[in-house]
């Protein structure tokens, strides 16, 4: 087997969310071509918290370069995905290091000034979508990029895909308590349309604790750090689906969602133009009640036409297919 090492933040792996999920099934699909993915994160200066004191991002992870070199020549690593640009100068020791990027800077992102220098001298990437291998283009003159997508499981996606256990009135919405996430706008929305009934799954169980901050309407249904079993047994119940971020690297509930027939509203940024099939609707702060309500209201109970278009494009064998023929090439 040949080793290749992930690195991400502790609490990156900690989560059970997008980048974990992502290392979990890299680490998966790898097997079957004889690579084996080697977790590594850094131990110290890093909390249980997105931000501590004095070592926020990317200049914690500056701080932890030691840590992290260490750890990957006791396992006589010589090629290296990381997926924080903090880790960007693993170039000057490791050749052979891709990045494969879990955020990017883009002014819609807080601290995404301090992301653009670790930029500068990325040379080879992996990323989800065309739209950030044309943004590393044209913004840094990266041209050496891959786009394979994050897969979902499809056996979870066939496992719990049943129409008849369709809630009219279910909103499903997926994220982080993060200004970026605007979560807030989902409870005012909940506010205004008592009828509906709005799940909120957040991804850590820290957000417990930082949701008590709000004041949660009685039709809202809190739900965190759930299971990908959970999240598939969830996301098959709701009719709509929403996304209300400002931005995105990829987005795996949305393509979870297209997965599970679910009738799709998302912002009309274009970072999230991969997600476009028949009954996908983009709009914005003005228009995304009256969308979400006329969603909800559809004569449509599950989209078909997006399942298939899930199917064809975000599958874990489309991304399995792609990492076979990236790591044909990187590491002969």
């Amino acid at each position: 087997m040949k080793k290749v090492g992930l690195v991400m933040r502790k609490i990156q792996f900690a989560e059970a969310q997008g980048p974990r999920v992502f290392a979990e099934r890299l680490k998966e699909i790898s097997k079957d071509f004889g690579v084996e993915i080697v977790f590594i994160s850094p131990e110290r200066h890093v909390s249980g918290y997105d931000w501590l004191p004095g070592y926020e991002h990317e200049k914690g992870d500056l701080v932890n370069y030691d840590i992290v070199l260490d750890k990957i020549y006791s396992q006589k690593i010589d090629h290296v995905i990381y997926t924080v640009s903090g880790f960007t100068y693993l170039k000057m020791f490791l050749k052979n290091s891709v990045l494969f990027p879990h955020s990017f800077p883009d002014p819609a992102l807080t601290g995404y000034e301090m992301m653009k220098p670790f930029y500068q001298i990325v040379d080879k990437a992996v990323v989800s979508t065309e739209f950030l291998k044309q943004e590393l283009n044209t913004k840094f003159g990266v041209t050496d990029v891959n786009v394979i997508p994050i897969g979902f499981d499809e056996i979870l996606a066939e496992k719990h895909f049943d129409p008849n256990q369709v809630i009219e009135n279910r909103v499903l919405w997926i994220g982080r308590d993060e200004e970026n996430r605007r979560p807030d706008i989902v409870l005012e929305y909940a506010r205004q349309n008592p009828d509906k009934e709005v799940f909120m799954v957040f991804g850590g169980e820290r957000y417990k604790e930082s949701m008590k901050k709000y004041h949660i309407p009685d039709n809202v249904k809190l739900r965190f750090a759930l299971s990908q079993n959970e999240i598939f047994q969830l996301m098959n119940s709701a009719k709509v689906y929403w996304n209300s971020s400002k931005f995105d690297t990829f987005s795996m509930p949305l393509t979870e969602a297209l997965a599970m027939g679910k009738i799709v509203v998302k912002p009309e940024h274009p970072c999230y133009n991969h997600i476009s099939c028949s009954h996908t609707f983009s709009g914005n702060e003005k228009n995304w009640f009256e969308l979400v309500n006329m969603a909800v209201g559809s004569s449509t109970k599950v989209s078909l036409e997006n399942r298939q278009y899930a199917l064809e494009s975000f599958s874990s064998s489309v991304m399995k297919k792609g990492y076979r023929a990236f790591f044909d090439q990187w590491l002969k």
